[in-house]
Order: C-alpha cells, then sequence, then structure tokens
C-alpha cells in the first residue's frame, strides 16, 4: 500500500521509499524517512494534494510524490 491510498484519519509508518535520484532525496529531505509514522490530515477535493503530519509538522504532498511511499 502507498502512501496515496491511505485513507483521511489514518496513521502509518513508511517502509520503503520507492522514488530514485533527486525525487527520492527531496522526498527524505522533508523527514519522510523509513520507520516514520505519518498521519493523514486531508486530501483535497480533487485528490491533489495530500495534508499529513510528519514529526510534529504539517506537510502537503503530491499525489505522486505520495505514491511513491510505501506504508504499512
Amino acid at each position: 500500500m502507498t502512501l496515496k491510498d491511505v485513507k483521511v484519519g489514518q496513521t502509518v509508518t513508511v517502509q520503503k521509499i520507492t522514488g530514485v535520484g533527486a525525487i527520492k532525496r527531496r522526498i527524505m529531505d522533508m523527514g519522510i524517512t523509513k520507520g516514520t509514522e505519518v498521519h493523514v490530515r486531508k486530501v483535497a477535493p480533487l485528490g491533489d494534494p495530500i495534508e499529513v503530519t510528519v514529526r510534529g509538522y504539517e506537510l502537503s504532498l503530491r499525489k505522486a510524490d505520495a505514491e511513491m511511499i510505501e506504508v504499512l
């Protein structure tokens, strides 16, 4: 399952980031690393972007980026 598939209000743990190169580095620089808990706060009406809480701060992610984050 990816972060894109998580429902609003759920908290999940990051298992793996499947992106490569600069995209993977950008996601990791935002604080999303293996083992981090992510809480999905809101999803925009058209599904993009997704607002999550990571390490105590709010973060908006594009659907394409959320698709690269495998969660459990």
